[in-house]
């Protein structure tokens, strides 16, 4: 089963997320989310960030997580190609990322994700597996 594809939204960029678990989907979703960013083989795992967020309804844990792993690339440089995560539950999202602090010269960053938006939001199950659907503002 293919983990994502990526969909032309006028100015924009989408992403359409598959996995048969929650876990699965929201992994899936984070590993698409860099690779629009940048060549996550040029990625090495150097650390880990833990990252929790509060409960939610589907459609807005998966937004925040991204925004999450956006502010920290952002704000602190760093990309991650490696995600873990520990729990989604009725208390939220536990997870850690894995990755390393922006080498210019090393890291090229092929896409500026300026958000994660709600436009078009989907998150459900159908049949057996999940999917996701979510646009990015560039």
């Amino acid at each position: 089963m293919k983990k994502y594809e990526l969909i032309d939204h006028t100015a924009d960029i989408g992403m359409i997320i598959y996995g048969e678990t929650l876990e699965d989907l929201f992994r899936n979703a984070a590993e698409g989310f860099f690779n629009i960013i940048t060549d996550l083989e040029s990625i090495n795992i150097h650390l880990w960030r833990k990252i929790s967020i509060g409960k939610e309804s589907l459609e807005c844990l998966i937004v925040d997580w991204l925004t999450e792993l956006l502010f920290l690339h952002e704000v602190e440089g760093l990309l991650f190609k490696e995600f873990r995560i520990e729990s989604i539950d009725d208390n939220g999202l536990k997870a850690m990322a894995g990755g390393e602090e922006f080498k210019e010269g090393f890291h090229i960053i092929k896409t500026q994700v300026k958000a994660v938006t709600y436009h078009q939001i989907v998150v459900k199950k159908e049949d057996s597996i999940w999917m996701a659907r979510i646009i990015l503002d560039l």
